[in-house]
């Protein structure tokens, strides 16, 4: 493999973080990183201004987070701009993950103010019904791959319930976090939403901090892992949602050009940076080489595209971790049908790659790769595949790929996953909730469930009293 010349990434010190732009090099963004004072302060006025925020009416709430949704969509390109320069996110996907935040923002505006408790049915003479309350101060924990979507939907749903909210997001996005941060915050009322910018170290001052009451993150497996470890001291409620290790299973009876689009789409969209990518396909034996041939020409198609359109993966640091799963793949005996060698040159750009030959001690079966490959297993039949794609420590998604609707009924009933896609790799209606399972985390992370999430509900029983007559005596 041929390798680029080691540039730093992501460099922080006591006062600075600075980021390296992807595609070639120079400085993208510096940031102040927060000192302990600032962690402390920050969680401070976040509780200090819980009661009142809690006591906001909430169709006030609802009102605010609509203005502060539309502040942002006034600055969306500029948000775009700063994506794209610190993590390589193509233009259109940079604006267009801008354009979802603003859209969840509204639906949390909306939802909010309708977001109820229940009605319960008790003895004659009685009331007995359910209130929902905020749980607090939330620190939401988001991260670098769609930074702006991601935490919009984290950020809305705590806010118009009613908690305030400490936002730490990734340091490889900093100044796109900050400028979101900002923009929200100066529509809401002080102490409801306050940014913190730094880096791991700064994530565990935080956790140090005493009243947090709810741990929000997305990101990966292991600091989900020290989220629930640290909450089991603190008792804060935790909502994960980490990695994923999604599996295709491609059917014999599907079209093998197709197919090899779907998983494309997959394994390559945001060059494989998304939580929900393929990270491991198995395909029936009858349709694999013309499928294994559609899917190169996808990923050489995808390779030689300009910057614009196939961007780079993060950072070097990344691009290391996806070429070692890459060689330990071809080491164990895969082959690299198409990509699989670290270019030289600037940035921190790597192939769309197919790998063949997969078995499943191999890193890119077991783990998730986070970069563009697709690694490839070929199966004798149905069951040997939704059976493989079982198989496996996490829990986030999965993906068939079938004609036949008894297979597809099977594949939603026994795979262990949040979301089971069915001939469509991305995709959802409107107001989907998932809940990941094992090592992709616990808890609804979006969604109109994510509300739930974000509160605490209390029961109520209410009976009439006995009426004094006068003198007190009944």
């Amino acid at each position: 493999m041929t390798l680029a010349p080691a540039v730093p990434d992501v460099t922080t010190d006591a006062d600075a973080i600075v980021v390296t732009d992807p595609v070639n090099g120079s400085i993208a963004s510096t940031v102040r990183r927060a000192s302990e004072e600032d962690v402390r302060n920050a969680v401070a006025r976040a509780r200090a201004s819980a009661s009142s925020w809690a006591r906001t009416a909430p169709a006030e709430r609802g009102a605010l987070l609509h203005a502060a949704a539309e502040h942002v969509r006034a600055h969306a390109q500029e948000l775009a701009d700063l994506n794209t320069r610190e993590t390589g996110k193509v233009p259109g996907d940079a604006i267009g993950g801008v354009e979802a935040g603003v859209g969840t923002l509204v639906q949390y505006a909306e939802l909010g103010p309708v977001h109820r408790g229940e009605a319960l049915r008790g003895q004659f003479g009685a009331a007995d019904w359910s209130l929902p309350h905020p749980r607090g101060v939330v620190l939401a924990l988001t991260p670098w791959n769609d930074p702006v979507a991601v935490a919009c939907g984290m950020l809305g749903a705590a806010i118009v319930t009613g908690n305030t909210v400490v936002h730490k997001g990734s340091e490889r996005s900093p100044a796109t976090i900050a400028r979101l941060n900002a923009l929200l915050a100066e529509v809401l009322p002080d102490g409801v939403l306050i940014g913190v910018d730094g880096d791991a170290t700064t994530g565990e001052l935080l956790l140090a901090q005493d009243g947090i009451d709810v741990y929000a993150h997305v990101g990966s497996t292991a600091t989900g892992d020290r989220l629930a470890e640290v909450a089991a001291r603190t008792r804060a409620h935790v909502i994960r949602e980490n990695g994923g290790n999604d599996a295709v299973v491609v059917d014999a009876d599907v079209d093998p050009d197709w197919a090899a689009a779907q998983v494309a789409l997959g394994a390559f969209a945001n060059t494989g940076q998304i939580c929900t990518s393929v990270e491991r396909v198995y395909v029936h034996q009858d349709v694999a080489e013309p499928f294994v041939a559609a899917l190169v020409a996808e990923a050489e198609r995808r390779t030689a595209a300009p910057a614009r359109e196939y961007g780079p993966l993060v950072d070097h640091r990344l691009r290391s971790v996806v070429q070692s799963h890459v060689d330990d793949a071809i080491a164990r005996g895969a082959s690299a049908r198409a990509g699989g060698v670290t270019p030289g040159g600037l940035g921190s750009f790597y192939p769309a790659t197919v790998l063949t030959g997969c078995t499943d001690d191999m890193t890119v079966m077991t783990e998730e790769t986070f970069g563009p490959i697709a690694p490839i297993r070929v199966v004798s039949d149905f069951d040997e595949g939704l059976r493989l794609a079982a198989a496996d420590r996490y829990g986030l998604a999965a993906t068939v790929l079938t004609n036949d609707t008894a297979h597809a009924l099977r594949a939603a009933a026994e795979l262990p996953v949040g979301t089971v896609k069915i001939n469509a790799v991305f995709g959802g209606a409107p107001g989907g909730s998932a809940q990941p399972r094992g090592a992709s985390g616990a808890g609804f992370g979006y969604g109109p469930h994510l509300l739930d999430e974000m509160t605490t509900s209390t029961v109520v029983h209410l009976e009439p009293a006995p009426r004094a007559t006068a003198g007190g005596a009944r």
